[in-house]
């Protein structure tokens, strides 16, 4: 079942970013998770959690979107900002139902474009992405 992330998840939720984070070799202070989650599950700045729950309420993956407006588009574009599975869960429809749910909740919000970014070396999960989606000839840089 995926679920917009409630208050009650922050434990599970915590431990699935903290993978996540771990995942991209990356850091951040526990100010800046706990502002994070109170985001999602007030869904302030734009911001949306979704949370992928197992038949014994574990939760098993999220999505984290983002929107926002758009100079290109009267509408709002939907940015999947973050999406992870759990170890155990991987090679399951997890992944799948997680971008179905966001493309869902982005038509329900009516943004006319979904779109995220992953690294180049995350070749299991561009397998997936390359079955539900387009990859696009843009280059991102960063500051």
């Amino acid at each position: 079942m995926i679920r917009e992330v409630e208050a009650a998840d922050y434990n599970a939720w915590s431990k699935l970013w903290q993978g996540y984070l771990s995942f991209y070799r990356a850091q951040l202070s526990e100010t800046v998770t706990a502002r994070t989650f109170d985001r999602l599950i007030k869904q302030t700045d734009g911001m949306v959690g979704l949370v992928a729950v197992g038949n014994d309420g574990e939760l098993l993956g999220f999505a984290h979107l983002v929107f926002h407006p758009s100079t290109w588009s009267e509408t709002s574009y939907c940015y999947l900002e973050d999406l992870f599975v759990s170890h155990a869960s991987r090679g399951t429809s997890i992944g799948r139902e997680l971008i179905q749910a966001t493309y869902d909740e982005a038509d329900r919000r009516g943004a006319t474009n979904t779109y995220w970014q992953t690294q180049q070396y995350n070749g299991a999960a561009r397998s997936l992405y390359d079955q539900v989606a387009r990859p696009t000839s843009f280059v991102i840089y960063q500051r």
